[in-house]
């Protein structure tokens, strides 16, 4: 498949972020950038995002519970 070169301005932590993440996949920017878009355009970033939030709303109570548990260990031990 041919490329095409694309040219876009973003603030330098986007940048420094894209580059990081990019890396951390071993990935070059150029291949990255065209995962993002395939992922985005093919819905599975929005698919991936509404299994999360379903799975958070579904396992909330739990997280709190556990999160006040640590609270209150925590302040068990300070006393």
């Amino acid at each position: 498949m041919a490329k095409t070169q694309l040219g876009a301005r973003v603030d330098e932590d986007v940048a420094e972020l894209a580059k990081k993440r990019a890396a951390d996949l071993g990935l070059s920017i150029g291949d990255y950038l065209a995962r993002l878009v395939q992922d985005d355009a093919s819905g599975l970033r929005a698919r991936a995002v509404d299994a999360a939030a379903r799975f958070l709303a579904e396992h909330q109570t739990i997280f709190d519970d556990a999160e006040e548990a640590q609270h209150t260990s925590r302040g068990a031990r300070a006393a």
